[in-house]
């Protein structure tokens, strides 16, 4: 085998960013923001339960018949890009559903699909896809306990219930969704009590993994954390000089 055939061989390294945190933590823009400066791809894995979730309902398939949502799953029509404004972009089976995936029934339905374990076995191939070069950052809530254990940076970015629901709460009126804080409160420890007791990877922060509280940090102080901790994984500290 000649040199130039044995470097073309040599399978090129994707380093990985792993985000997970609870509901409306801002591990979506903290992603969004770390991925833009690195130049990096994005994997919002949550979005991809609520995907399913309004598939689920337009092909009339119960969000408790586990079996046909598995094949749902497995066949789930979706392309992720962005509009002339570089604002992201999720398309189900070709039509824009960027607004009504962020609904908080789409959340709710999406937090409900995914203890189900045949359907996070049905994504997960899916979501490992997602890893191409030059590198990616994956948010969710076990993208570094089971998606990509094995990532550069692991973070878990967490924040008081009450704060997640107010920036949850202004996110909805600047959208033009009604919306109650108190509800939202409520909702919001709904969910975490959910993801974090179910039995199939429980939200919980991943070995290794750097816990930052966003209670009182703005989003370019987290963002900031991130790389620097980024800087000291040799696979990431390349595309931070």
């Amino acid at each position: 085998m000649s040199d130039e055939i044995k470097r073309q061989a040599v399978p090129i390294y994707v380093p990985v960013i792993a985000i997970d945190g609870p509901s409306g933590s801002g591990k979506g823009t903290i992603a969004h923001r770390v991925a833009s400066r690195l130049g990096f791809h994005v994997l919002d894995s949550g979005a991809l339960y609520r995907l399913l979730g309004a598939a689920a309902k337009r092909h009339a398939v119960s969000i408790e018949n586990e079996a046909a949502l598995e094949v749902l799953a497995a066949h789930l029509d979706v392309q992720f890009t962005v509009d002339a404004q570089g604002e992201a972009v999720i398309l189900l089976e070709g039509e824009d559903v960027s607004r009504e995936i962020r609904t908080e029934e789409a959340g709710r339905v999406a937090s409900q699909v995914a203890v189900l374990p045949k359907v996070r076995n049905a994504l997960l191939a899916r979501q490992q896809a997602f890893r191409e070069a030059p590198g990616l950052v994956a948010d969710g809530r076990d993208m570094g306990t089971v998606v990509f254990p094995n990532a550069d940076l692991k973070i878990f970015l967490t924040a008081s219930a009450e704060a997640r629901a107010e920036r949850r709460y202004k996110q909805l009126l600047e959208k033009g969704f009604g919306a109650s804080l108190a509800a939202l409160i409520d909702d919001i420890r709904a969910r975490d009590t959910r993801d974090t007791e179910r039995s199939i990877a429980p939200l919980k922060p991943a070995d290794g993994a750097l816990v930052l509280d966003s209670t009182d940090l703005g989003i370019d102080a987290v963002v900031q954390r991130v790389f620097d901790e980024a800087k000291k994984a040799p696979a990431l500290a390349k595309f931070l000089i």
